[in-house]
């Protein structure tokens, strides 16, 4: 086989990397919640200031794109996950019919990690001795067999992000008065995307400032053409 190796985050997928993993996915749930309810119940406000109009359009807004977010997510890890499965079989099938030559293939990847070649051979066989598959599994391909995805806990996680995401701008848009929701609406989502900007920028070590700027660039620029949109249907009677 001709995997390549995994670096150390990926070989250990219930380490940091893993976690750090679900909280910048949850960071994006959030944020896509915030962008898209906002982007929905700030288009209808143009075109209406019926509260009870808003509270629809958000409620089906939020309902919808948590659940295309779960499904979407369940349907990417059941694939993932069976992806893994699968390559577990096949290692554990090559184990049993050509284990010199797996035993080989291990030496020459912990080779590839900066082992001796001497050293390589020693920790290869004392790894195979233990347990070869979950040796081949985590060096070779970077999986965990204890530790694989599962695609409940993604589409929850995803619902969850996306729900909460999605609350502010609705509650932001229906709880005011009709003179104060759009302009606490518009405050409202935008200090919500910054903070989401912040927080994919500090999980992946990126530049805060431009983070932050993008986010906030793209929540405005998404409010502002539905906005527009709305005003000009609610003028022509539409």
């Amino acid at each position: 086989m001709s995997l390549q190796t995994p670096d150390h985050d990926e070989a250990h997928g219930g380490g940091l990397g893993s976690r750090l993993n679900w909280l910048r996915a949850a960071v994006l749930g959030a944020n896509d919640g915030v962008v898209s309810t906002a982007g929905l119940v700030v288009g209808v406000a143009g075109a209406t200031d019926a509260r009870g109009t808003l509270l629809t359009a958000g409620l089906a807004g939020l309902l919808a794109g948590s659940m295309s977010m779960a499904a979407g997510e369940y349907v990417s890890v059941s694939t993932q996950r069976d992806s893994e499965k699968a390559a577990l079989a096949l290692e554990k099938r090559e184990l049993a019919t050509e284990p010199q030559a797996e035993l080989v293939e291990l030496t020459e990847l912990l080779e590839g990690k900066g082992l001796g070649r001497e050293l390589a051979r020693e920790v290869a066989e004392q790894l195979t001795a233990h347990d070869a598959l979950r040796a081949h599994a985590e060096v070779e391909l970077g999986i965990d067999p204890d530790q694989l995805t599962n695609p409940w806990h993604a589409a929850g996680a995803s619902f969850l992000a996306f729900t909460v995401g999605a609350l502010l701008p609705l509650l932001a848009i229906v709880l005011p008065s009709a003179g104060q929701r759009l302009w606490i609406t518009v405050v409202a989502v935008l200090a919500a995307l910054a903070l989401c900007g912040w927080s994919s920028a500090r999980l992946g070590a990126a530049p805060v400032g431009r983070a932050i700027g993008r986010n906030m660039t793209g929540g405005a620029l998404a409010m502002g053409v539905t906005y527009a949109a709305g005003a000009l249907l609610g003028a022509a009677g539409v």
